[in-house]
């Protein structure tokens, strides 16, 4: 497997996906995608009709003899033509004349590395809808939780929980759009024989490929050449889209949850040791595996564009490339995807450390709000430059905001002590965060209710 991989994994449910990525699951794939290849002939009349029901028939995976198989690998030095030779002996002479009938070995790979990632993808969907639930309840429960908001590693101002993870839950509803578009490409039907131009079929090869395609539940590529790669780039940098979400909630989880942050923290169960020289630590494993697994993964796509660039009509330099990688990307995926199901679903929020760090320092963070008052009467050029004198002053001599405010005549002029006191207060100036956070749940849960 290429993800990576820590103790953490081994408490993770893949939702059987691991399964589908083991030798017996291809086996059994290729054997199906025959099959529909076989069912296909049987029914355009270019194989008999029984012969295609007895390859059905036989196309279980206890019926090859691989023991047998690998006998031949060592003689023959293919990849597939092993596979073939021991399924025709697992069937009736007859019939396995026609089994592989018209098709190469890239037709039955490719349509079945397809079909393999498109229960995947199934997978991936089922875990990205339950993280979107899981975001959409810190949105709601979170809704009106002020915290510090930031920018450039700096408070900026308040905004609350909620709206944070609104603004992931938005850009992973982007991913998940992304991820249902590109299906019509990525999952397809390739039947066209060794050069995608149907030489050995003529014809009926195209019906035959629709009809493969149909009982598939994939459809037919518009032309099936061996040589096009674009759409599982395509995918993969969809997958790296996604992975750059979820690498983004992890590393502010794995940073906020510093001790001198400490504003959220990863659901911990007792018995769960950080160290082993340290009995203290509580280490953020979740997330130092989805960020891990993030990186690994957007180094794929580059090297898959440097292999789809390939000349002529099919190279087994890429064919085995985009074997390795797709798997691999889809491999990594699982991992992060199965952490960030657990981190969004455990998250724990420390709403005393969220406010007593949106507090920290003493109202400066709302200066915004008082230059907001004065523009309206002095025009937003002074009154930017009027409180950037008060703010930087307090934060270069150390003094309390409140108190140079109310030092200077114009700030005294405009507003009570009170209302200076009540604009200072992180929670009254966190603009539209609370019903942007919850609009947003609302919309996330409607979207996710039509998948």
């Amino acid at each position: 497997m290429g993800a990576l991989y820590d103790s953490k994994s081994k408490t993770l449910d893949d939702r059987g996906i691991k399964k589908l990525l083991t030798s017996e699951a291809k086996y059994q794939t290729w054997l199906d995608v025959e099959v529909a290849l076989a069912q296909a002939q049987g029914e355009l009349g270019v194989i008999p009709k029984e012969a295609a029901q007895h390859i059905a028939e036989r196309a279980k995976i206890e019926n090859l003899d691989f023991v047998k198989m690998d006998e031949i690998y060592q003689k023959v030095g293919h990849g597939f033509v092993p596979f073939l030779k021991v399924f025709v002996l697992a069937c009736d002479e007859e019939s396995g004349k026609y089994i592989h009938y018209g098709a190469t070995t890239q037709n039955i790979q490719q349509t079945s590395q397809s079909l393999t990632t498109k229960k995947i993808h199934e997978q991936f969907l089922s875990f990205l809808t339950d993280i979107l639930a899981n975001l959409a309840d810190i949105a709601e429960t979170e809704a009106g939780t002020v915290m510090a908001g930031r920018t450039h590693g700096k408070h900026a101002i308040p905004i609350t929980y909620g709206y944070k993870a609104a603004t992931w839950i938005s850009e992973l509803l982007m991913a998940l759009e992304r991820m249902q578009e590109v299906e019509k490409r990525v999952f397809t039907t390739m039947m066209g024989g060794a050069v995608g131009a149907f030489n050995s079929t003529g014809e009926i090869g195209i019906a035959v490929q629709n009809r493969v395609a149909e009982l598939l539940g994939m459809p037919a590529m518009m032309i099936p050449s061996r040589n096009i790669n674009s759409p599982k780039i395509e995918y993969m940098n969809c997958l790296a889209l996604l992975a750059n979400v979820l690498h983004k909630i992890a590393e502010e989880v794995f940073q906020t949850s510093i001790e001198e942050f400490g504003e959220v923290s990863e659901g911990f169960s007792k018995g769960t040791v950080g160290s082993s020289t340290m009995p203290h630590k509580i280490n953020p494993k979740l997330s130092k595996g989805i960020i891990a697994n993030a990186q690994k993964l957007y180094s794929l796509t580059s090297v898959g564009y440097y292999s789809s660039a390939r000349p002529f009509e099919a190279d087994s330099t890429s064919n085995m490339l985009f074997d390795g990688i797709l798997t691999e990307a889809v491999e990594l995926m699982t991992e992060i995807l199965m952490r960030a199901e657990e981190l969004t679903r455990t998250l724990q929020i420390n709403r005393e450390k969220l406010a007593k760090n949106a507090n920290l320092n003493e109202g400066l963070d709302n200066s915004e709000y008082i230059m907001m008052f004065f523009a309206e009467r002095i025009g937003k050029d002074k009154a930017h430059e009027l409180v950037y004198e008060l703010a930087i002053e307090a934060a270069l001599t150390h003094q309390n905001y409140r108190e140079v405010l109310l030092a200077n005549p114009d700030v005294r002029q405009a507003f009570t002590e009170t209302e200076l006191l009540e604009m200072l207060k992180p929670e009254n100036y966190v603009g539209l965060s609370e019903a942007l956070a919850r609009n947003t749940a609302k919309i996330c849960r409607e979207t996710i209710a039509t998948i």
